[in-house]
């Protein structure tokens, strides 16, 4: 049986799973036993229930309101999130990405029902309906989620555990503990050497990202390292780092590859209450709750594409850390090369942003909107009507007009932005496959992807192109990932970062990358640098140009 993120099994199919301990399945459902009254992950070790005995519920804040509490052995909380909540686009997914963002926590249900468009009762209701818990259930088995993660992860004291998880007190993060886990922290804190990691630094949390293997992460790291803002952002190989605005102030944070295989998370952060919240920013980054297997299985059912599925088991398709950040970043690079963009985002930061010390060293924050729309004029370059653009959108997100992030609804979102001038068609999809993770967007007015649909045999002309891209639905992002990395100009995103620096020394030009792209031909002449963005528009005719005056 293989997994989908897309139609959930019914009870037979699940108890199957749960037979076989598939690991796939950990965290797309829990499984409550009636007579121990735990719930554990589906590839429990234990022995299998009986089916009489059992009930299987969407999520374990389910589980905690109907009294079970977690298995000891299996500890369902340290499973990867669902794939659930990216893949499906309607409320209650809507919903489950921002309380994992924090938003209960910071402004209650109130503050979330408004983000949503429903009444607090309504959206409880509806919460209630398909995952058998509430709004603030839901946020209290995160913040257990976090708690345990930390407990079992670092040496916090309970107080700094208690606070970074959201609890607002000691009692409540204690009693929260031993209901859900049936044990108080020190009890839990306890099993720790069996999972905990190097040790960090002082004032520094290094945690184990639970994740669904496998995972591309040549691909992943690549294709952060291609477009790191200088002095934002920076990557190599094995890792990436940056530092981010987060609601309590700024944070720095590194993903790494470790020696032994699993990706780990390490932070500094000015108010640890923000770590729940950077803990989902980051997996959304890396986009690692997807259910690799499915897509996967999915993509190589078509023969076309089936060599470049087993060439690269895995792939993810990045999100964004900041909803506006992200915007204004892939508007900026409109029509122009990777590197150009770097360029420019690199002087808007240096010249706009805050330099803090929250990290390692110093580090640069992305400007924020505000800034950019008041002073971007001063920094900016290129034609006059797409920076006049970018700070009307700057002012937009500055003045609360446009609001963007992962809990918004895919079709108003897009139209929201096609409304704004100097946004097109490929800015309006691009924000929503990297902001709200949508797993079903294709981009026909993207030269590299259609570059590498090329190179896989695959019509590459923008009508052709999308026509048979829609048998691939509703994975067509992933399929984008495949035809991006498909591309010549972009095979220096999946090569080491020696390599791609050597390639640009031996061509004789500080940077290969600002040159225009020409033809795919010559392409495969020159050192493969990335010359045309995937998270910006590429050089377009007049015809697909995304300026509107």
């Amino acid at each position: 049986m293989t997994p989908t993120a897309v139609d959930a099994p019914g009870f037979s199919e699940r108890y199957r799973v749960i037979q076989s301990r598939d690991r796939r399945f950990d965290g797309q459902f829990v499984t409550a036993v009636r007579s121990t009254g735990i719930y554990c992950r589906p590839s429990c070790p234990a022995r299998t229930p009986k089916e009489e005995n059992v009930t299987f519920y969407a999520t374990s804040a389910a589980a905690h309101e109907a009294g079970y509490r977690a298995c000891k052995r299996c500890l369902p909380e340290a499973a990867p999130g669902s794939p659930q909540w990216d893949v499906r686009g309607d409320v209650v997914a809507r919903a489950m990405r921002l309380i994992a963002d924090g938003v209960v926590d910071r402004e209650g249900v109130p503050g979330l029902s408004r983000r949503l468009g429903y009444s607090a009762r309504h959206l409880t209701r509806l919460l209630v309906a398909e995952l058998g818990a509430g709004p603030l259930a839901l946020a209290r088995a995160h913040r257990a989620h976090t708690a345990r993660a930390l407990l079992v992860g670092t040496d916090l004291s309970s107080a700094d555990v208690a606070f970074s998880a959201g609890f607002h007190s000691i009692r409540q993060f204690t009693e929260t503990i031993g209901e859900v886990f049936g044990m108080p922290p020190r009890e839990l804190r306890a099993r720790r050497s069996r999972v905990a990691g190097a040790p960090a630094s002082a004032g520094e949390i290094d945690l184990a990202l639970p994740v669904r293997g496998p995972v591309d992460t040549v691909g992943l790291f690549g294709w952060m390292r291609a477009h790191a803002i200088p002095g934002v952002e920076v990557g190599d190989d094995r890792s990436f780092a940056r530092v981010v605005s987060l609601p309590g102030g700024a944070a720095w944070f590194e993903v790494r590859l470790a020696d032994d295989g699993r990706l780990r998370l390490r932070a500094r952060l000015a108010a640890l209450a923000d770590l729940g919240t950077l803990i989902a920013r980051v997996r959304r980054l890396f986009d690692l709750d997807a259910d690799p297997l499915a897509i996967d299985e999915a993509l190589a059912r078509h023969p076309e594409l089936a060599p470049a599925v087993a060439a690269i088991p895995g792939v993810r398709v990045p999100g964004a850390i900041d909803a506006g950040e992200m915007l204004l970043r892939a508007m900026i690079g409109q029509q122009i090369s990777v590197a150009s963009a770097r360029t420019m985002q690199g002087r808007l930061a240096a010249q706009l942003g805050e330099t803090v010390g929250v990290g390692p060293q110093p580090m640069t924050l992305f400007p924020g909107p505000a800034v950019i729309a008041e002073r971007g004029l001063e920094v900016l370059r290129g034609p006059a009507a797409r920076m006049r653009a970018i700070v009307e959108a700057a002012a937009a997100l500055a003045e609360g007009s446009l609001e963007l992030g992962p809990g918004d609804d895919g079709p108003e979102q897009r139209a929201r932005l096609l409304s704004m001038r100097g946004i097109g068609p490929w800015t309006a999809d691009y924000v929503r496959m990297r902001v709200l993770g949508d797993p079903d967007v294709l981009l026909p007015g993207d030269v590299a992807a259609r570059a590498g649909a090329a190179a896989l045999g695959l019509p590459s002309d923008p009508v052709g192109f999308t026509a048979w891209s829609q048998k691939l639905a509703p994975w067509r992002s992933y399929a984008m990932a495949h035809y991006w990395y498909a591309a010549p100009v972009t095979q220096a995103w999946r090569s080491p970062a020696e390599t791609a620096a050597a390639a640009s020394v031996a061509s004789g030009r500080p940077d290969a990358s600002s040159e225009r792209p020409r033809t795919p031909a010559s392409r495969r002449r020159r050192a493969p640098i990335d010359v045309v963005s995937s998270d910006v528009s590429a050089e377009l005719p007049e015809s697909e140009s995304e300026d509107r005056s």
